[in-house]
């Protein structure tokens, strides 16, 4: 029968002076290989920024065409437009969200911890412990992301028979009882 070493059995970690210059080297490279991850954090963190640029400008472009159509010229409708183009914006910056947890969450975790968010805020979003803890953030967030799809998608149906309306009922239904299983899952959070 054999048993997993304790952390009381297992040796210290040797000090530099007691490795071999070779060991030393290698592991110092193979400690310092873990700013790969940078080359997931960087692009992460600028798709994230492009992101929020593109949804703030959609944004724009929505408040002005409103300024226009209400005081300018009324002749084009937006009204079927505009629920939409709102929709496509708040998908957008939550997309961009989840670059910016994912870029921060796996900096944290691989290359060092962010001061300033774990001093201030305790409980920011980017202060997580594990790739598992990484992993459930992203996933809630991209879960609102497909509830927002979903309310664009139903914005544009046109009900051809009544059995398409008890699905959409069904759908909806759905879709509350996971946002209430998914609450309940992190209540103590």
């Amino acid at each position: 029968m054999s048993h997993s070493p304790s952390p009381q059995s297992t040796p210290p970690p040797k000090p530099p002076h007691e490795q071999s210059t070779w060991e030393r080297r290698i592991e110092t490279a193979l400690w310092n290989s873990r700013f790969l991850v940078m080359l997931a954090v960087v692009p992460s963190l600028l798709g994230s920024l492009m992101l929020f640029i593109v949804g703030t400008l959609d944004i724009f472009k929505v408040v002005g065409d409103v300024l226009h159509y209400y005081l300018v010229d009324d002749s084009q409708n937006i009204h079927d437009t505009l629920v939409p183009d709102i929709i496509i914006a708040v998908d957008i910056y939550l997309i961009a969200i989840v670059l910016l947890i994912f870029g921060l969450g796996v900096y944290r975790l691989f290359v060092s911890r962010i001061d300033q968010a774990e001093v201030r805020y305790p409980a920011h979003p980017f202060n997580v412990a594990s790739l598992d803890q990484l992993k459930d953030k992203i996933a809630r967030v991209v879960i609102l992301a497909v509830i927002i799809e979903f309310f664009r998608a139903v914005v544009d149906i046109r009900f051809a028979t009544p059995l398409d309306a008890i699905y959409l009922a069904l759908s909806v239904l759905a879709l509350a009882a996971a946002l209430y299983l998914m609450s309940l899952a992190h209540k103590g959070e």
